[in-house]
């Protein structure tokens, strides 16, 4: 199992984000996090990438366990966060911000190759190259910062609500390149308010309501769910 999470409780002050949650993801799945607001996913995601202590609990990365681990361990090990609302630096070049990707990394030659190459898989990044971050359209902003998570050479690759904010055109061109990224060998977990499209994408999905997994299983036996329709899929 590439990730395994067990039993995980996350606080923030005396509120109990996360009450006990576990859940799996298999080297080469994408699995999608569904909910509504406030239920858990980004804490979920933040536990995984270091930047939320667990209460108790564990969490496993390719058979080592990771909970206690710096963030930058973390991202060392193979994990990449697209966080939620994208957090570039919006002073900063596109190109800037694709390098700062790969801070961790020692291998000059194959950075440049790697910035070729992301260049390469979105074209208007590489139009954009010399130009503010700040500058760019909202499904720019999301192409940069796939990009720049992707500079860091991710085994599993974390995604925050990528389609927040985005035109039902630029939705479809981010569902197309989460696909791609999938096929080139990278494991993706993925949250979703977006419930349906996160299902259209995952190969397994689980369903957090106040903190609790509730629901869990292919993603076509989640779309085919009396509760997930009623819920999450407008009926």
């Amino acid at each position: 199992m590439l990730l395994s999470l067990k039993d995980v409780k996350v606080h923030y002050g005396r509120v109990e984000a996360l009450k006990g949650v576990s859940l799996e993801a298999e080297e080469g799945a994408i699995v999608g996090l569904l909910g509504a607001n406030g239920a858990g996913k980004s804490t979920v995601l933040r536990a995984i990438s270091g930047l939320k202590a667990l209460t108790t609990g564990e969490i496993w990365f390719r058979g080592e366990r990771i909970d206690g681990a710096s963030p930058q361990s973390i991202v060392s090990k193979g994990i990449a966060l697209v966080p939620e609302g994208r957090k570039l630096f919006p002073f900063m070049t596109v190109r800037e911000n694709l390098r700062l990707g790969a801070y961790l990394r020692k291998d000059r030659s194959q950075i440049n190759k790697d910035l070729k190459e992301i260049m390469e898989h979105f074209p208007i990044l590489e139009e954009r190259k010399g130009q503010q971050a700040g500058r760019l359209s909202g499904g720019e902003q999301q192409m940069l910062s796939i990009g720049r998570a992707l500079m860091s050479k991710p085994t599993l690759l974390l995604m925050d609500e990528p389609s927040l904010g985005l035109s039902p055109l630029m939705v479809t061109e981010i569902a197309n390149i989460i696909v791609d990224i999938n096929k080139g060998g990278v494991s993706i977990v993925l949250v979703e308010q977006n419930a349906r499209l996160a299902l259209s994408l995952a190969h397994k999905g689980y369903v957090l309501e106040t903190g609790n997994v509730v629901l869990e299983g292919d993603a076509q036996e989640l779309i085919d769910n009396e509760h997930v329709k009623k819920a999450y899929l407008g009926g």
